[in-house]
């Protein structure tokens, strides 16, 4: 894929967000901000059978952090706890498909952060 078709699919995540907005039951929620840019991400998770069934994702941000937050939300649909526990940096990085500087990366990473996060509240609410 070329750059260009990266950028195109970015701006798609950021001007037209899926999974964008509130669950009406959640099993786990999480909340965290980029103080640097400003960019703030909630993530809602409901949970059937230790696999994530629904997510959704508010608040607001850069392009980058919006459609990384979009994208990571419909790579982790369906997922079990652990193969979401799992996912990493370079899994974010290879959705992006492009490269970015150091103040780009921490918020393309605060949609990856609120996720772990989010599976965290999950399993100690288990326990």
């Amino acid at each position: 894929m070329s750059i260009d078709i990266y950028q195109e699919n970015i701006l798609d995540h950021y001007e037209n967000p899926r999974n964008f907005g509130h669950l009406k039951k959640a099993d786990a929620i999480a909340h965290d901000a980029n103080p640097l840019c400003g960019d703030v991400f909630d993530i809602e998770m409901r949970f059937e059978k230790n696999k994530l069934k629904e997510i959704m994702f508010s608040g607001h941000g850069c392009a980058i952090s919006t459609a990384s937050a979009s994208m990571l939300s419909e790579k982790i649909k369906n997922l079990s706890v652990n193969q979401i526990k799992k996912t990493e940096k370079k899994d974010v990085l290879k959705m992006l498909g492009i490269e970015l500087s150091h103040v780009r990366l921490k918020c393309a990473l605060l949609p990856l952060k609120v996720m772990k996060l989010a599976i965290y509240d999950y399993l100690n609410k288990k326990q």
